[in-house]
């Protein structure tokens, strides 16, 4: 019988799946239901922009749309207002409590007297419970748990700020990688035509034996590897294009130059020093510690008596009760009581002890966190520093470098033309331009990119910093409305006040790695020497 029923059942399965597999295909074909909304919040201009599909054009315009409209970051903020709510959680602990408990019940008993039959009888009744309960002192447990939230705050807000910086950097980097891209296209494009052109003219020589074949061959070679090339450049400009578009949230225009970035520092040192009071990461870091902290300080109080103060009202409601003896008569009650409750741990074998354990080692791991995010934010500090100077260094040579390339390979064709050059001193030559001009334009990209990665790692790369008259979202507006909600006034205050004197301060650690006071220097760049003019 089980075989058969297993049999069936195995059947049944494979039978459902075409119907199943017909489902999800006709599911997967169902285009995604578009709803356009972007939070009340979100400026006018902005809103009108990105629901036009409108191109960018400018530098303000696409960090201000990546601000304002950039998926992540919208999900951060809303991230972030979830956990706002923790802090009113919190705060409530601090009021009074009041709950209800009702109930109904039958009860139906027998008695029986020796040599007698039983008697039996059942009553009913209706009971009404009202309890109210008021901490009055917890020994830090509830302000603890104040602090536990207001430091995941925090640490949230560094998170968005995080978030923030680097959706704007995304937003820079899509920027200025696309112009590159664009000159690129630009530049592969004139190189071929200068290689056609040089085409034309070895042909037209060989036609009057100038040149041979081999020449016009050689040519033609390069002229197809400047077609690859333009292949090349034209697919990573589409894979830019792209790229703004998600960076940006909106098509890429006529891109005008991008202004000139500024930095809060003239130094590196400066630089490192600027970071640890600013860069969202090492902030984190502190936020997180805090947070531990908080658990260690929670778990502690455990360990330490409470005072609360309870009230109960109690009203029953009792039915007539029925015996062999007759109907007793019905009987309503009421009480009311209030007490002081002193309640604590005894013993519990070790088991609040082991958790106080576990929460400072856990403490103990954050703080060493600290250390490495002061390491790993020097060390990504340093790199795009020496980064940015390298590259904004390298612009002044490679404009040098493209002039004398471009009047070498000019010199080059009148001096073919002589009879004093060869068809392939003159290509490459050629290529040389083009190597030149490829990693001049490779270089004005790559150090905007880099000193926007330098403002990224300070913690200056904000949205007041790059545009300091554009609307700035305000964390703060949702966490006032918020925080006091369920505040009882006078009461919460001074219970608040009671409850957190003996936890203390709750200041930033100090570093504790030797290596602290290490930072690497700036690169220093060797100067330029002009070279004598014969």
């Amino acid at each position: 019988m089980l075989r058969h029923r297993l049999a069936l059942s195995v059947f049944l399965g494979f039978s459902a799946c075409p119907v199943m597999a017909s489902e999800t295909a006709a599911a997967s074909d169902t285009p995604l239901a578009l709803a356009p909304a972007l939070p009340d919040d979100t400026p006018l201009d902005i809103e009108r922009q990105a629901q036009s599909g409108a191109p960018v054009t400018n530098m303000a315009d696409a960090l201000g749309l990546a601000y304002w409209t950039n998926p992540t970051l919208l999900a951060q903020r809303s991230a972030l207002k979830s956990v706002d709510y923790r802090v009113p959680q919190a705060r409530a602990a601090y009021g009074p409590k009041l709950n209800f408990e009702l109930t109904y019940g039958i009860t139906r008993s027998g008695t029986r007297t020796p040599g007698k039959a039983w008697s039996d009888g059942t009553s009913r009744s209706a009971t009404a419970t009202a309890i109210l309960t008021q901490p009055l002192f917890t020994f830090g447990r509830n302000a603890a748990g104040e602090r536990y939230a207001m430091a995941q705050l925090e640490y949230q807000r560094e998170v968005l700020r995080s978030a923030e910086q680097q959706a704007l950097l995304d937003a820079i980097v899509a920027y200025i990688g696309l112009l590159r891209d664009r000159a690129s296209v630009a530049i592969t494009r004139d190189n071929l035509a200068t290689l056609e052109r040089e085409l034309s003219d070895n042909r037209a020589r060989l036609a009057r034996h100038e040149v041979t074949s081999t020449d016009v061959q050689q040519v033609e070679t390069r002229i197809e590897l400047g077609r690859a090339q333009l292949y090349t450049a034209q697919r990573d400009a589409a894979a830019s294009e792209a790229g703004f578009l998600q960076a940006i949230g909106g098509p890429a225009g006529v891109l005008s130059p991008p202004p000139p970035l500024n930095l809060p520092v003239r130094t590196l040192e400066e630089a490192y020093a600027y970071a640890e009071t600013h860069s969202p990461v090492l902030l984190a870091s502190q936020q997180r510690e805090k947070t531990s902290r908080a658990s260690v300080e929670s778990v502690k109080a455990d360990l330490m008596p409470r005072v609360d103060l309870r009230g109960q009202a109690d009203y029953t409601n009792g039915w007539d009760v029925r015996s062999i003896f007759g109907t007793l008569p019905r009987q309503d009650q009421r009480d009311l009581r209030g007490e002081v409750v002193v309640s604590g741990p005894i013993f519990e074998s070790g088991l609040r002890q082991a958790r106080v354990g576990e929460a400072q080692a856990a403490n103990d791991a954050d703080w060493r966190l600290i250390d490495a995010a002061l390491r790993e934010n020097r060390s990504t500090l340093a790199s795009a520093w020496a980064d940015w100077r390298a590259q904004s260094a390298a612009i002044d040579r490679l404009a040098l470098a493209v002039v004398a390339a471009k009047s070498a390979y000019d010199g080059a064709l009148l001096q073919e033309k002589a009879g004093l050059r060869t068809t392939l001193d003159v290509l490459d030559l050629a290529r040389e331009l083009l190597l030149t001009r490829s990693n001049y334009n490779s270089a004005i990209a790559g150090a905007y990119a880099a000193q926007a990665r330098v403002l990224a790692a300070m913690g200056a790369l904000e949205q007041s910093w790059l545009l300091p008259q554009a609307k700035r979202y305000d964390e703060e507006q949702h966490y006032n409305k918020v925080r006091k909600r369920g505040d009882i006034p006078f009461l919460t205050p001074v219970v608040r006040a009671l409850d957190g004197a003996p936890l203390g301060g709750h200041r930033d650690r100090a570093l504790r790695d030797p290596a602290a006071p290490l930072v690497t220097p700036e690169v220093a760049l060797d100067p330029v020497k002009e070279l004598p003019v014969p």
